[in-house]
């Protein structure tokens, strides 16, 4: 019996068949051939297909979220209303061209959402000032009318309810006694505080307000004039800008201690933002840099510093670790660098220019680019949810090792983790055979297999983090700042604002009120003495 087309092993010994037998068993496998030949054809298109409907799944997702995600950072909400008419046409042919391509193929199921848990009220912090208010009845002794014996007191309920008292300005009467000698006519007086704006009216705390208000509760200056306005107090938003001004000048010493306090730690987080910086000349703003180095998360004295620079070229990096470009510390830092794999840092680390330097990357990205793929409503990338489960399994690990020590935390990576990361290898390496080049999904693959040795780098260093998180969320106020204050006067304005920003973080980071610590320094900075300064660091600050 003949076998079925395609199934043909070998070509049996023909010349014993008669010819109408060899004929008809050439004319099958020329049809077995072609047959393969239209499914092998079929089957790419098959694959094709998929490949643009699930991009295409992907760019609508992304611009569902461009439109409508509140914690975007591409767009302001006035900004994205301009583009609405634009986003609804591209929504529109995406739709289109989605289900064109979706006609008569099968529809991935959404995978179930967990319930949603119910929230619970927190308890009101214990460290708050109680106000008690007794109720207690008029009459206590019994309502029944045939008794009216004195009632005992059983117990009570408490009820707490939390109430607020807006700020409010008072004024410090500085009086300065005169005393005098008749007889030798001498004279005796204290010397004057030093102001902490020079010849101006605002005493350390209203200072510290103006700046925290602006930089930590992003209220631009023109907001603050209308609220001090309630009060009673006329405060222009010209003269709260001299105010912090004046205030970031006063902290620059601290500043540049802190550089060295930060600089100080052997692994550093690196990520650099946008800031709008005004161009006066040309009536516009144009695009400045803020870059960002944080201490490491594992490390006891936590911190963060900005700098405000004009590019993201790889010169400032350089100048602030000690490089190639002026100002450079000395001696220049040695270490491992978190940062995103953006090209700026490549010469920083540069092997054979900083053979103590070593790069370090951050996990966040790469699984980040996972799980925009896996989140398609009608079509998800069964490879990016597979790869999430695996990322969710190295992060569970990690998180178990959060409290240890850098060399418990080292052994344990060695331990656990290393397969995990080694079983991850092999498989995004056999799934990237399996994908079409220029999909999404590969290129997800592609980020993750490039940056594999800093990826894997925190297995070796227990001090090293698995990602760059701590510095994205210090990031984040500048973000919501520009959003508030738009744009940075000036290159001058734009530092200062570095200046506090860098205090104000640290203080949070070791879980200090930025207010009653900046409040502090500024009170003190004047008259402290300089070989002590570094008593008000952040992470040594004591009040007074």
């Amino acid at each position: 019996m003949l076998r079925m087309p395609g199934a043909i092993a070998a070509s049996p010994d023909l010349t014993s068949l008669p010819a109408e037998v060899v004929a008809l068993i050439e004319r099958l496998q020329q049809q077995a051939r072609l047959d393969a030949q239209e499914l092998a054809r079929r089957s790419r298109e098959l694959t094709l297909a998929q490949a643009k409907i699930d991009k295409l799944n992907f760019e609508l997702a992304r611009l569902r979220r461009w439109q409508f995600d509140a914690k975007t950072e591409v767009m302001t909400a006035a900004q994205r209303l301009l583009f609405a008419e634009a986003l609804a046409e591209d929504e529109a042919s995406l739709r289109a061209k989605l289900a064109a391509l979706q006609d008569g193929m099968p529809e991935v199921p959404k995978t179930p959402k967990a319930p949603r848990a119910k929230p619970r009220r927190q308890a009101l912090p214990a460290h708050l000032k109680r106000v008690e208010h007794r109720h207690e009845p008029e009459d206590t002794h019994c309502p029944n009318a045939d008794c009216r014996q004195p009632m005992l007191r059983i117990g009570e309920d408490v009820s707490e309810k939390l109430d607020i008292i807006p700020a409010k300005f008072f004024v410090h009467r500085h009086i300065y006694g005169k005393w005098a000698c008749r007889c030798c006519q001498l004279l005796r007086q204290e010397p004057a505080e030093p102001d902490v704006v020079d010849g101006g009216i605002p005493a350390a705390g209203l200072v510290a307000h103006t700046l925290i208000s602006r930089f930590v509760d992003h209220l631009p200056y023109y907001r603050q004039e209308p609220i001090n306005a309630r009060s009673g107090v006329h405060t222009p938003r010209s003269t709260l800008a001299s105010w912090g001004g004046a205030g970031g000048a006063s902290l620059e010493p601290l500043y540049e201690l802190h550089r060295a306090f930060i600089l100080g730690c052997r692994v550093l987080h690196a990520d650099e933002t946008p800031v709008p910086l005004l161009d006066p000349g040309a009536g516009k703003t144009k695009k400045a840099y803020v870059w960002a180095w944080a201490r490491s998360h594992h490390d006891p004295h936590p911190g963060v510093i900005y700098e405000f620079c004009l590019g993201r070229g790889a010169q400032y990096p350089l100048a602030f670790l000690g490089g190639n470009g002026p100002p450079a510390p000395e001696p220049a830092w040695q270490g491992t660098l978190i940062t995103d794999q953006y090209a700026g840092y490549n010469a920083v680390v540069d092997a054979k220019l900083y053979p103590q330097r070593k790069s370090a990357a951050c996990a966040a990205h790469a699984r980040r680019r996972f799980e925009e793929l896996s989140r398609g409503k009608h079509s998800a990338s069964a490879v990016a949810a597979e790869a999430m489960q695996r990322w969710a399994r190295i992060y569970r690990a990690e998180a178990a090792f959060s409290e240890m020590s850098h060399d418990e935390r080292r052994q344990a990576r060695q331990a656990v983790s290393r397969p995990l990361w080694e079983e991850f290898e092999v498989w995004l390496k056999l799934q990237r055979t399996r994908v079409l080049d220029g999909s999404k999904i590969a290129e997800a693959i592609d980020y993750s297999l490039n940056a594999w040795a800093a990826l894997t780098l925190h297995l070796e260093d227990g001090a090293v983090v698995i990602d760059n998180n701590l510095i994205e969320r210090q990031i984040k106020p500048w973000k919501l700042g520009a959003k508030n204050w738009l744009f940075a006067g000036s290159a001058l304005a734009g530092q200062r604002a570095a200046v506090v920003m860098s205090l104000v973080q640290s203080a949070k980071l070791n879980g200090l009120d930025p207010w009653a610590y900046l409040r502090d320094v500024l009170a003190r900075i004047h008259t402290h003495p300089n070989h002590r300064l570094e008593e008000l660091l952040p992470h040594r600050w004591r009040p007074a």
